[in-house]
């Protein structure tokens, strides 16, 4: 079990505020708005706001949701009885109200991960038993009404209540749980647990480091939110490449590729090409992410991971989607 509590610990670490520009975050320590915001009753204000908003944005969410992927259930041969409006809105309703108690607490991002670990694994393994696919619904019903709710606050308070989402996303795109209870397994000398754990905790780092070398090398990208350059699209960007290497850590330490196969190919292959993701772009995220593997790992290290990152980069190649109505 320490070994679970070890990679948990970790990831927790990796939140913070973070902000676009150390000049925003200049104006932001020098603007008395944030002092008030970020104050024991700023932030009780703020959660109840949000609260008081949040059965408007979890409808609003599922109507984006649904305009997003609603052809989707027929052209992929989904169960229709599988998307359930109702209780997909109730189970993100729930966590929501979990997350807005812990913010207005003052419970910080790294210790709400913690918090909410046991519950987004057991809504990933609801909604991935019969049909991973179904999470891709959940999935966008969570980031939809995050978006909503950020949209409603101050410059100040989305600094503030920012991370907390990244928790909550965090939890609900990759397969953390999964990978705890696989790492608790392994003893504390395992070449396989030590590999895990120096990755985990630069995932950021390297995530963000392939999302700005993707904008280099394509400026006037464009997907279903925007350019990818654009703040919206750059949070997405750097949680997927997040989730691309929590996967794969997945896979380390199963010693199997069945999650990918069973779980992170077929949600893309349903919500990229709706969201103006093309493969040739995911092909060239695995690239950078592999040298920025290279670069950042020690051989020993990097070799646990290398026939896995192998296999993902060839389940996404563009061979494999080559003649795809998609």
């Amino acid at each position: 079990m320490s070994n679970l509590h070890s990679l948990a610990a970790l990831w927790a670490r990796k939140y913070v505020i973070s902000l676009k520009s150390r000049d925003e975050a200049e104006k932001l320590r020098h603007n008395r708005n944030l002092v008030d915001v970020s104050s024991r009753e700023g932030r009780i204000n703020t959660a109840r706001n949000l609260m008081q908003s949040l059965s408007l944005a979890s409808a609003q969410a599922w109507s984006k949701t649904e305009i997003l992927l609603a052809g989707e259930i027929q052209r992929h041969g989904i169960n229709p009885q599988l998307i359930d409006p109702w209780q997909i809105a109730a189970d993100s309703h729930q966590l929501f109200q979990k997350c807005l108690a812990a913010y207005g607490d003052r419970v910080t991002p790294r210790r709400l991960s913690v918090i909410v670990g046991e519950d987004f694994g057991r809504i990933r393994q609801k909604y991935t038993a019969n049909d991973p696919r179904t999470l891709g619904f959940v999935s966008m019903q969570f980031h939809y009404t995050g978006m909503v709710l950020l949209e409603q606050l101050s410059l100040g308070e989305q600094a503030l209540f920012a991370p907390y989402l990244k928790v909550m996303d965090d939890h609900l795109y990759m397969p953390l749980k999964a990978a705890y209870e696989a790492a608790a397994n392994y003893e504390m000398n395992s070449p396989v647990l030590i590999a895990v754990q120096n990755l985990l905790p630069i995932s950021t780092r390297i995530a963000h480091a392939v999302c700005n070398q993707v904008c280099r090398l394509r400026p006037s990208y464009t997907s279903y939110s925007g350019n990818l350059s654009s703040p919206t699209v750059q949070v997405s960007s750097i949680r997927d490449v997040e989730m691309f290497q929590v996967y794969l850590c997945l896979c380390v330490l199963e010693n199997s590729i069945r999650s990918v196969q069973q779980e992170l190919f077929p949600l893309c292959v349903m919500l990229y090409p709706r969201l103006g993701v093309s493969w040739e772009l995911v092909q060239e995220m695995l690239r950078i992410m592999g040298w920025e593997m290279h670069e950042r790992l020690s051989p020993d290290q990097l070799s646990v991971f290398y026939p896995f990152l192998k296999a993902l980069t060839e389940m996404f190649s563009l061979e494999v989607f080559q003649g795809s109505a998609e």
